[in-house]
């Protein structure tokens, strides 16, 4: 593809691009099969907090376009979260390596590439990777969350928002799998059901069927990554000594586990920073960026709750100045509702092989403004890798023109650095020292096996044995029990407990 100095097409749609202040470097205009290196196409600073898509089939470029943007972004100083589903991105911590082809894209794009390391933390949901593990507690997640998790119809989901509500009023913890496994045991077994039933609207049929979802979730991986010490949002936030935003690396650590816990994660952690974040107005540029990878699995069979929720934080947390970015294979993955708020368009190649495909594509083509330039169905189709259709929000907020882009290439290594290199940055990391060892304290299910062990009535062979005389130092069990909050629990008074656990958007639970 050769390059021209001046086209008065490329420059028309350049000039829809201009900016005043700082702003995203994506790659330059190509027209008529010629790229242009001197009409760039970039995106205000000041917009990315008015959210974006990154959309394209398998092999089109999306990775890269997502690691160039996180490069930009650290190097304003803007902290970045990049979900690193297929764990090719650990790249952005190395210089990457000059070629022919390299040498080739930034002449085409007028890019002054030089190779450059990014600061980058690597973590993992769970504890069997090389990264830093992290984790959340069942309470904080929250059941509209969990529900999505657990692939809970309505009702269930309705069902396991009173099991929460229940174990909130009698201050009962739950911190991992076991916890809510114990609080769920306990309602349908013969001691619980009065509790069950003062619950109201709820079956033993139905919260036999979260049962064993949440078994299911166990053995998937959620048993490993459900507990403390909780991971808070507040570390995605950070700068480097350097000035650099640091680059916050998200991996499953077991592939085979679920994906759907990990793309809920992500709306916790997103659920999070919208509860915790004061408001921030217009910003020149955001506080942090928030890469959606494989977005589509964070909307596949959600619940109407919950893309009710997903449609109202996204809106709102612009003005916490978080910039949300959707990666998915197609824009049709997106639901219109949050489409309609995302102002970036970046759209690589889309192929349209089957029938489904092509509806696809009609329905992509109608949500881009009309230009005299493309054929757009076409140029979808017929986009090169690392290519893309773009279209912005400029710094007066009205989207750019469309321009078929060349992106730029990243400065960073374009291949993963192997797992030996990530544990040695892990462990050099001091989020290893705060995240690396888990926490096992006394929650639902130590609380809920004491009371059943206190209530066993003795042997029926032996006399009862003589009542306790009070001791210095009472043991675990009278300790527990001379607590005013267990007693309480023990008499079903929920009240005397103090106020009721409070909780956000999502469920998840308000910090105090």
């Amino acid at each position: 593809m050769r390059a021209v100095g001046d086209d008065s097409a490329a420059q028309q749609i350049a000039s829809g691009y201009a900016t005043e202040g700082a702003a995203l470097e994506l790659g330059a205009v190509i027209v008529d099969g010629v790229v242009d290196p001197s009409a760039r196409v970039r995106i205000p600073f000041a917009t990315l907090n008015r959210h974006g898509l990154v959309a394209g089939a398998t092999g089109t470029g999306k990775t890269k376009t997502l690691q160039g943007l996180a490069e930009q972004l650290s190097n304003a100083g803007v902290p970045v979260l990049l979900a690193d589903v297929k764990g090719d991105l650990s790249g952005l911590s190395r210089p990457g390596e000059p070629g022919p082809k390299i040498d080739a894209r930034a002449r085409d794009t007028g890019d002054d590439w030089t190779p450059t390391a990014f600061p980058v933390e690597f973590l993992s949901l769970g504890g069997s990777s090389s990264a830093v593990p992290i984790r959340a507690t069942i309470t904080q997640f929250g059941p509209i969350l969990l529900s999505k998790v657990l692939d809970l119809n309505d009702t269930q989901e309705s069902t396991l928002g009173l099991i929460f509500h229940w174990a909130d009023q009698k201050q009962l913890p739950l911190l991992d799998t076991k916890d809510l496994r114990a609080v769920i045991q306990h309602l349908t077994s013969d001691e619980g059901k009065a509790d069950l039933k003062g619950i109201g609207g709820v079956s033993s049929a139905t919260a036999g069927v979260i049962l064993r979802a949440l078994v299911n979730l166990e053995a998937q991986g959620g048993e490993d990554f459900f507990g403390e010490p909780e991971f808070e949002p507040a570390d995605l936030l950070r700068v480097g000594p350097d000035g650099k935003g640091i680059v916050t690396l998200l991996e499953l650590a077991d592939q085979a586990a679920n994906p759907r816990l990990f793309s809920t994660f992500l709306m916790w952690l997103l659920a999070e920073l919208y509860e915790d974040l004061p408001e921030a107005g217009d910003l020149d540029k955001p506080k942090l960026v928030f890469f959606f990878d494989e977005a589509h699995l964070l909307f596949t069979d959600a619940s109407k709750a919950f893309l009710e929720r997903i449609e109202q934080t996204v809106k709102l947390i612009r003005s916490k100045g978080v910039g949300v970015f959707f990666c998915t294979q197609l824009p049709t993955d997106v639901p219109n509702a949050v489409l309609s708020q995302l102002g970036a368009r970046i759209q690589h190649a889309l192929r349209a092989f089957t029938p489904e495909d092509q509806t696809a594509l009609r329905k992509t083509v109608r949500t881009y403004p009309k230009t005299e330039h493309y054929d757009m169905e076409s140029a979808l189709t017929s986009l090169g890798t690392g290519e893309a259709i773009v279209t912005v929000l400029s710094e007066r907020g009205a989207p750019t023109p469309v321009a078929w882009s060349r992106m730029r290439a990243p400065r960073s290594l374009m291949a993963a650095i192997g797992e030996d290199a990530v544990t040695v940055a892990a462990k050099g990391s001091p989020l290893f020292g705060k995240y690396g060892t888990t926490v096992d304290r006394e929650s639902a299910y130590e609380r809920l096996t004491a009371r059943i062990a206190e209530a066993a009535p003795p042997p029926a062979d032996l006399p009862p044995p003589p009542p306790r005389e009070e001791r210095e130092e009472p043991g675990f069990v009278e300790k527990a029990f001379a607590s005013p909050v267990v007693r309480s629990f023990l008499r079903s008074a929920a009240s005397a407990l103090g106020r009721e656990i409070t909780r956000g958007m999502f469920g998840t639970r308000r910090r105090r």
